[in-house]
């Protein structure tokens, strides 16, 4: 069902609620939450269908903002609210609203969200794209106990995770981060699987991909090595290679839907890592609702810190640090054949017709003592 509302109030709106649950024959209010959506009309509909699928699993009130443009100046001193109201079938298991506002109001979206959202039920807010510098601190942010952004669909991505990372409050989120969850599950299981110590590790994915940065960060502050950001064609993360004590442990996915999971002794072996789309990350999101810790040492570990310990490891030209044991045995071997040469330096001065030291010959003498 339907309902739109021309130059409207919030007031009509919540009454046209009211009685589209009455039409369908639900007049109980089922729903667990509000979601708040703050966007342009040119990505509305993907938005909407995306927490539409979403609702399946967390039944919702959706309240779609978006800020029209006033082409005249009388038109930005004017003020209007459209409203096309939603329930049943049209809006997946919830109900939904879309807010068109125009002119002065547009300023003032909090003072229109705050009337209809539902008593007593957490409020999350999504911006699918231009979120704002401090999600926080934005009118419609700070009603909300969870903020999801999603610097993929920033202009500077890179750029975007450092900015988010300045201005970072408990409950912030990002879909970048919610994108690596799978990987994130597998590499932990996969390094459960053996007893060694990690020396480096690299990661491979598309250039201005914040996922791939996010998921360096996260393995750089969780292990405390040096992480390698290689780039790739994608599509999105590629692979994670990671250099033990026991070999290499890589996880590899090229196609974008199934990787392969390799540990050095073990036999190779298949994993799902499908690329999810964005009615599956907003649901995952809606999950929890309690701040997200692990995403929060990820973000402050910073970019900056990432590039450091990339360069790091190029030094080392990808290599892993030798062990104080290889290196031990090594300066001992060295010292033994400079002590033979000395040896032989010396009994040659003495004879005057000692044959004068090779380094093959060193290297022998050296081995059999």
């Amino acid at each position: 069902m339907k309902i739109d509302l021309t130059d409207t109030t919030a007031g009509e709106i919540n009454k046209a609620l009211i009685e589209g649950r009455r039409a369908i024959g639900t007049p109980a209010v089922g729903m667990v939450l509000t979601l708040v959506i703050v966007t342009d009309e040119e990505n509305a509909y993907d938005a909407l269908r995306a927490a539409s699928d979403a609702s399946r699993e967390h039944p919702s009130r959706t309240l779609v903002v978006i800020r029209r443009v006033s082409r005249t100046p009388r038109d930005r001193t004017g003020s209007r609210l459209d409203a096309e109201v939603r329930v049943g079938a049209e809006a997946g298991t919830g109900e939904t609203a879309v807010l068109r506002l125009y002119g002065e109001v547009s300023d003032h979206a909090d003072s229109v969200v705050l009337p209809l959202l539902l008593p007593d039920a957490p409020v999350v807010v999504w911006w699918p794209v231009t979120a704002p510098l401090n999600p926080a601190e934005d009118p419609l942010g700070a009603l909300a106990q969870r903020r999801v952004t999603d610097t993929y669909a920033a202009e500077q991505p890179v750029r975007e995770l450092a900015a988010r990372a300045e201005t970072y409050t408990p409950g912030d989120t990002d879909l970048a981060w919610t994108r690596i969850t799978p990987w994130r599950s597998m590499l932990a299981a996969a390094l459960d699987q053996v007893d060694c110590e990690v020396r480096s590790v690299e990661v491979e994915g598309e250039e201005f991909n914040p996922s791939c940065e996010l998921l360096a960060m996260w393995l750089a502050d969780r292990l405390g090595v040096p992480v390698r950001r290689s780039l790739s064609s994608g599509p999105g993360l590629t692979a994670v290679r990671m250099e033990t004590t026991c070999g290499p442990v890589v996880l590899d996915r090229a196609d974008g839907s199934l990787a392969n999971l390799s540990i050095q002794g073990q036999p190779g072996r298949a994993v799902a890592l499908q690329r999810r789309d964005t009615a599956e990350l907003i649901a995952e999101e809606l999950r929890r609702l309690d701040p997200d810790d692990t995403y929060a040492a990820a973000l402050r570990y910073g970019v900056e810190r990432l590039a450091l310990g990339a360069d790091a490891v190029a030094a080392l030209g990808g290599a892993p640090v030798a062990s104080t044991e290889t290196d031990a045995e090594k300066s001992a071997e060295d010292e033994v054949v400079t002590e033979v040469a000395v040896a032989e330096s010396e009994a040659g001065t003495e004879e005057g017709e000692a044959e004068r030291p090779t380094p093959n010959s060193l290297a022998r003498k050296a081995a059999s003592k």
